[in-house]
């Protein structure tokens, strides 16, 4: 009997490998990861559009812009549990439908005001796809080789989708006016909404317990003040707002994890932060694309306003490390399966670093080939880690919960898109401005002007022209590259930190998820 008991999982494990059914649900659910991502980069390079035809205020261009992500942060954790309760297929049905008509509608916004509640629409119900999207992914490939090769797809689609942003972006705005980058999410989903009950398994907590509205409410309490209060300290560093935010955010999170540990049926399982692995991964993950995404805000401004390249062209400059990480991504499934995550993550983080040493100690106009080759090497870093951490997480939660396990991954992902603005964006803006050395002659407006940002540099440098203006170009570009230096080497000193807790934390074998 004792040994059956310790052999009958093993034996129930190693069999359940997918098919081409399990692979074909596995396309469709790459549908709504490849919108998310593609929505992440589009925008941006709508909002010029936007702002000639809305004329928003300043305020209400920035909220054009955070309005998804606060409200994504606030309740992806929620989404990722009521979908254990209710169902993952029918959470990603929902989510699909909502932000498909919700996009659609957006694309005809008429103000400002109207787009900013679009954008928090389309939040609420972006909030249901990804986590979704991961969890059916733990649900369908139960066997950890075939996981680890899926997970690696859906990173991969998420990193090509990343790519196509501007790309498709530049296309759409070139031939439609701005709302086609919101009406793009019909067309994507529409196939989703047929193949998915054809394709995709239901799955679900068997034993759900009831759901909890004042933890939902706490969970909201909790995130979306705190990641709020991040976005602004890019602004104004702990001034204003940010301190009473941040204590409040916390107020709300000693609730809820009191609340859910005093619970006989917790919304959020704290038990599986005491696993190594899941937390490990999790805190790889987040500062992992914290620096990722700091270097996506220098790396841009200085391909175009340092360097020289069009917004299409800069977009293209940095397809070779997307091709890296989607690459990386799938080369290290059979790696990961010899070799112990201790050792596959620091040596992956290993090339990141070497892309952010890169990055700091190459600046200039004349830089495009090293920014390329840093990127690249940066690319195959994070698509490896990310891969094998995002299958850590997944397998180290249970299979009931794979939804909040899920959550919590994007979750912590989101954070770190907003510390990586905030942290080494407020770094470099801070360098900028401090070394920023401006002709006398300029008037004081626009000294002003130039010191607030690059772009406004680059600005006044046309508007005087000349010597004048070819010496505020110089100065503007000097001291940006001063603060680029600096951040690419904070970006270095948070991956060897992830480096630090993949080898302090996680299993000393490849079947250790303890």
């Amino acid at each position: 009997m004792t040994t059956q008991q310790i052999t009958a999982p093993v034996h129930d494990e190693r069999p359940a490998r997918v098919g081409w059914r399990g692979w074909a649900a596995l396309m469709v659910l790459m549908l709504p990861v490849l919108l998310v991502s593609v929505d992440n980069t589009v925008l941006s390079f709508a909002l010029p559009a936007i702002a000639l035809d809305l004329e928003p205020t300043g305020i209400q261009q920035l909220w054009i812009i955070d309005a998804y992500p606060l409200v994504l942060a606030a309740l992806l954790v929620t989404m990722g549990t009521l979908g254990d309760r209710f169902g993952r297929r029918r959470m990603l049905l929902i989510g699909a439908t909502g932000f498909a008509v919700v996009s659609a509608v957006t694309s005809f916004a008429p103000s400002a005001a109207w787009l900013i509640a679009g954008r928090a629409g389309m939040a609420v119900f972006g909030a249901m796809l990804m986590p979704s999207t991961l969890s059916l992914i733990r649900s369908i490939f139960t066997d950890r080789d075939q996981r680890r090769l899926a997970i690696a797809v859906w990173a991969a689609m998420f990193s090509a989708g990343a790519a196509l942003g501007p790309i498709v972006g530049g296309f759409l705005l070139e031939h439609f006016a701005w709302g086609s980058v919101f009406l793009m999410a019909v067309p994507v989903l529409i196939p989703l909404l047929i193949l998915a009950p054809l394709l995709v398994p239901e799955s679900r907590d068997p034993k759900p317990g009831r759901v909890d509205p004042i933890s939902i409410l706490l969970s909201v309490g909790l995130m979306l003040p705190t990641v709020y209060a991040i976005k602004e300290m890019a602004v104004v560093g702990l001034g204003g707002a940010v301190v009473p935010l941040l204590v409040v955010g916390a107020v709300f999170g000693v609730l809820f994890v009191r609340r859910q540990l005093r619970a006989d049926e917790p919304m959020l399982d704290m038990g599986l932060f005491r696993r190594g692995a899941f937390t490990g991964a999790l805190l790889v993950n987040l500062l992992s694309v914290l620096a990722l995404v700091g270097f996506l805000f220098f790396v841009a401004q200085h391909l175009q306003l340092i360097i020289g390249l069009s917004p299409m062209e800069a977009g293209l400059a940095l397809v070779p490390s997307l091709a890296a990480m989607i690459l990386s991504g799938l080369l290290v499934v059979p790696v990961a399966s010899r070799f112990s995550p201790r050792i596959v993550i620091p040596v992956a983080l290993a090339f990141s670093a070497a892309g952010y040493i890169g990055i700091a100690l190459t600046t200039g106009p004349d830089t495009l080939l090293p920014t390329i080759l840093a990127s690249v090497s940066l690319g195959i870093g994070v698509g490896a880690a990310e891969t094998v951490s995002n299958e850590l997480i997944l397998s180290a939660a249970p299979a009931d919960k794979a939804g909040a396990a899920s959550a919590v991954s994007e979750t912590a992902y989101e954070v770190g898109t907003v510390l990586g603005t905030s942290i080494i964006g407020g770094l470099l803006t801070a360098v900028y401005r401090t070394t920023i050395d401006l002709p006398a002659s300029l008037t004081p407006s626009l000294a002003d002007a130039a010191r607030e940002t690059l772009a406004g540099a680059v600005a006044v440098a046309e508007q005087v022209g000349g010597t004048v203006g070819e010496a505020v170009r110089t100065a503007a570009a000097v001291a940006f590259d001063h603060g680029v230096s600096i951040a690419a080497a904070i970006g270095a000193v948070l991956v060897v930190a992830a480096a630090v807790v993949a080898a302090t934390t996680l299993g000393r074998s490849r079947g250790d998820m303890r």
